[in-house]
C-alpha cells in the first residue's frame, strides 16, 4: 500500500495536516493534491475540529509543484495546459483554506516555495523558524504567480514589496518575512511543532462560530466599502448573538470567571 501523501489527526480539537513527501521537500503531485484537498475538507465539516494547522514532514514545507510528477513542457502542437492544472488540483484547496470557518496555522518547516508558499499565504497564520524561507519561485521558471498568491501577497505586504518579491524570486528569509508582514512569529525549529499546536490549540478553546465569522468580516472587508463593511458585521453580529458561546460568554463575565466555550 502506498505511503499517504498527507497525514491527519485531531487531538484536543485541533485538526493537523501533515504533508508527506520529505524526500522530495514536500513536492506538490496529484496524490498529494488530491489527498490535502480531502484532509482540508473533512477538517473543515468536523465539529470536532475547532482549529487547523498545516505543516510538512522533514525538512521542508512545501517546495511546489514536483516537476519531475509530469511532463512541464511539451514538445508537441498541443502545449500542456497549465490553467486547467491550476484550475483542477490548486485552487480548491486553496478555496477550502479560505472557506473554513476555522483558524488555519501554518507551521513553515524550512521551505515554503511556489504553490507552496501560496498554500502558506492563504492560512490565517504563519509560525516559522530562523530557517524558514519563503519564495515565490513562478518567475524563476518562466511562469506567473498562481494559487492565491496574487491575491495573498499584496494584501500581506503591499503591493510594491509584493511585485518585488514576485518578480525577482528571490527568498525571503525569516527575519524579513516577520518585518514585512509574511509571519506571525519566529520560534526555535525543536520547537515549531510544540509552539503550533499551543496556538492553535488555544484558538480551539475559543468561540468556535465568531472566530470564522471574525475570518469571514476580515476577509470581506478587504474588498468592501464601509457601508459593506458595516452591513457584514451587522449580518455576523445577528449570528454570533444566537450562539451558546455568546451567552456563556456573557454569563462568564457576570459570574468572573473563565468562559467554557464549545464552539456552538
Amino acid at each position: 500500500m502506498d505511503e499517504p501523501a498527507v497525514k491527519l489527526a485531531i487531538k484536543e480539537n485541533v485538526g493537523i495536516i501533515r504533508l508527506n513527501r520529505p524526500q522530495v521537500y514536500n513536492a506538490m503531485n496529484n496524490q498529494m493534491s488530491r489527498e490535502l484537498i480531502e484532509a482540508l475538507e473533512e477538517t473543515g465539516k468536523n465539529p470536532e475540529v475547532r482549529a487547523v494547522i498545516l505543516t510538512g514532514e522533514g525538512k521542508a514545507f512545501c517546495s511546489g509543484q514536483d516537476l519531475n510528477d509530469r511532463t512541464v513542457v511539451q514538445e508537441q502542437e498541443e502545449p500542456l495546459s497549465l490553467g486547467e492544472s491550476v484550475r483542477t488540483r490548486y485552487n480548491p484547496m486553496i478555496l477550502a483554506i479560505a472557506e473554513m470557518k476555522k483558524p488555519v496555522v501554518a507551521a513553515v518547516n524550512g521551505v515554503a516555495a511556489g504553490a507552496g508558499c501560496s498554500i502558506a499565504l492563504a492560512c490565517d497564520f504563519r509560525i516559522i523558524t530562523p530557517g524558514t524561507r519563503f519564495i515565490e519561485a513562478f518567475a524563476r521558471i518562466g511562469l506567473t504567480l498562481d494559487s492565491g498568491s496574487s491575491y495573498f501577497l499584496p494584501r500581506l505586504v503591499g503591493l510594491g514589496k509584493a511585485l518585488e518579491i514576485a518578480m525577482t524570486g528571490r527568498e525571503v528569509g525569516a527575519e524579513e518575512a516577520l518585518q514585512i508582514g509574511l509571519a506571525n512569529r519566529i520560534v526555535e525549529a525543536d520547537r515549531l511543532q510544540e509552539e503550533a499546536f499551543a496556538f492553535a490549540r488555544n484558538l480551539a478553546k475559543g468561540p468556535t462560530a465568531a472566530l470564522g465569522l471574525i475570518r469571514q468580516s476580515v476577509y470581506k472587508g478587504m474588498e468592501s466599502t464601509l457601508s459593506e463593511a458595516l452591513e457584514n458585521e451587522a449580518n455576523a453580529q445577528e449570528t454570533a448573538g444566537k450562539t451558546r458561546d455568546f451567552r456563556e460568554g456573557v454569563q462568564a463575565f457576570i459570574e468572573k470567571r473563565k468562559p467554557n466555550f464549545r464552539g456552538k
